[in-house]
């Protein structure tokens, strides 16, 4: 059964990658208006992550940041379908605008590891090639449940000839040597971490259970953090890549100060484009001690 689910989910990516440019926005907008429209379960997890971080909204203003983020999703999506199954060059064609290069050019001249730091805002399928066509990195990933698709995007992300890593011990430990030798990897900081790998750190004045693995590779400037994030442009034509260097408390031997520098960080480019954030992940699972479950 597994078999037939991921050769149905393959099919229906090379189905959307088939399409045109301009009708994959289209697609995209139309999934997320239907889960706008329709009871489902990535909705209500939207409304509620939403009503927690943005309580200063009245009831319509996060209505329609509701609205705007499920078609976001749905563009997110669509668009991954095409990352995943073009070449690579043909994606990079996408990238419309790059700000702030000359810091990832620095951080590569350094001689120290480089970690490039993203999280799920605007299109991070189409920012991995970006980035590995500027070096070749690690990247460093949470494997699908079917078994064929992990198989096509192992195949797809490393089409400039980076390399990924499973969020397994393995993967972990090849990441880490791969900074501490000198290379570049990248990681996607926002997913919540088991509780014993994370810290709670304030993310839009709510406690969130956070990750120490960045900070911990950046303490005391063993490496150069960057951050990079791949924005969708307003008219659908493509992306505008923003790369910022990581901000120096990043760098505290304190896990706490840097967990919470890096939290902030990501809050405040959510902030600059709210509705592209994938807010339908569940961020809040776990609570610090006597708080309930949102979920």
């Amino acid at each position: 059964m597994e078999k037939i689910k991921g050769a149905l989910v393959v099919g229906a990516l090379r189905l959307v990658a088939a399409l045109p440019w301009s009708a994959v926005q289209r697609l995209g907008a139309t999934i997320g208006w239907l889960l706008w429209k329709l009871p489902n379960r990535s909705r209500e997890v939207v409304r509620i992550n939403q009503a927690r971080c943005f309580p200063e909204l009245s009831a319509a203003e996060r209505e329609d940041l509701l609205r705007r983020t499920l078609r976001d999703i749905g563009k997110t999506f669509a668009e991954s379908a095409c990352a995943w199954i073009w070449p690579a060059q043909k994606s990079l064609a996408l990238v419309k605008e790059v700000e702030g290069l000359e810091v990832l050019e620095a951080a590569l001249a350094s001689g120290k590891g480089v970690v490039g730091i993203t999280s799920h805002l605007g299109n991070w399928e189409v920012l991995n090639h970006f980035y590995c066509n500027q070096c070749k990195p690690i990247i460093f990933y949470r494997p699908p449940k079917q078994k064929v698709v992990d198989e096509l995007l192992q195949q797809q992300r490393v089409q400039m000839g980076n390399r990924v890593a499973p969020s397994t011990k393995e993967g972990i430990l090849s990441v880490i040597k791969e900074v501490r030798r000198g290379g570049a990897v990248g990681i996607p900081a926002d997913p919540e971490p088991s509780e014993g790998s994370g810290i709670f750190v304030p993310f839009f004045a709510v406690q969130a259970l956070t990750s120490k693995f960045v900070p911990g590779m950046l303490a005391g400037h063993k490496a150069v953090g960057v951050f990079l994030h791949a924005i969708r442009l307003e008219d659908g034509s493509g992306f505008k890549v923003i790369l910022e260097a990581a901000p120096e408390a990043m760098y505290s031997k304190d896990p706490e100060v840097g967990v919470a520098a890096m939290s902030q960080m990501i809050e405040s480019y959510v902030r600059r484009w709210p509705s592209q954030y994938m807010w339908s992940m569940k961020r809040f699972k776990k609570r610090p001690p006597g708080e309930p479950r949102w979920y």
